[in-house]
């Protein structure tokens, strides 16, 4: 582990603040742009839950106090000059006041030919495919035909995953795999598993001693 940055040697402006953007810890969406003082940074890290500097109040605010969706910190980082930080969240509820879950949701811009994507993205579509239904749709049939059609689809994916593999054939492998991705993700939906709750146990599986896990999966 890397050695911790004294606060000290963090760069506060003329006003003494210093701005934190605030990411979310699963989707690794960009949430807020806040900023914190001495005072907030150093709440931020003895509660573990996000505490900023109202610049329009002039005032402490913590995040959550009243709307009830608190950002619990798993790590704060300053960048390279120490006059910026991003403070990495497991959040409650949506981040923005307006009820998104980022306040960045307005486009400015976006490239023809370049395209953002995310498992989190995904999962947004497939939703929306169980919710609308719209006709001629591959996944909306997926969903008609319900969960034994969607476990079917699984098992199958995952048998030409072990061929692909089994076969030394890189390619057909990745394809392989994102089809068995895909159908994952709907079986997901179907069963109400939400991205954040595999991200979840995936990190709480992270932090066990390898070596007491692997002896319980041998026995």
């Amino acid at each position: 582990m890397k050695k911790m940055l004294d606060i000290n040697q963090l760069k506060f402006d003329e006003k003494g603040l210093i701005p934190a953007v605030v990411v979310d810890a699963i989707t690794k969406q960009v949430l807020t742009v806040a900023y914190m003082n001495k005072e907030s940074l150093e709440i931020s890290m003895k509660e573990e839950m996000t505490c900023f500097w109202s610049r329009s109040r002039q005032e402490l605010w913590r995040k959550g106090e009243t709307s009830g969706n608190r950002q619990h910190i798993v790590s704060i980082t300053a960048d390279c000059d120490g006059d910026a930080l991003t403070v990495v969240v497991e959040k409650d509820g949506p981040a923005c006041h307006t009820g998104e879950e980022s306040c960045f949701f307005q486009p400015v811009w976006q490239s023809e030919s370049l395209n953002e994507f995310s498992l989190q993205q995904l999962y947004g579509l497939l939703e929306g495919r169980k919710e609308e239904k719209p006709e001629g749709s591959y996944t909306t049939y997926l969903f008609e035909k319900g969960i034994d059609k969607i476990l079917k689809k699984v098992g199958e994916e995952s048998t030409e995953v072990i061929i692909a593999a089994k076969a030394d054939d890189r390619k057909e492998t990745v394809y392989e795999i994102a089809d068995l991705a895909y159908h994952v993700m709907v079986l997901m939906v179907q069963m109400g598993i939400s991205c954040e709750d595999v991200h979840r146990e995936l990190a709480s599986r992270h932090i066990i001693d390898h070596k007491v896990k692997q002896e319980k999966m041998t026995k």
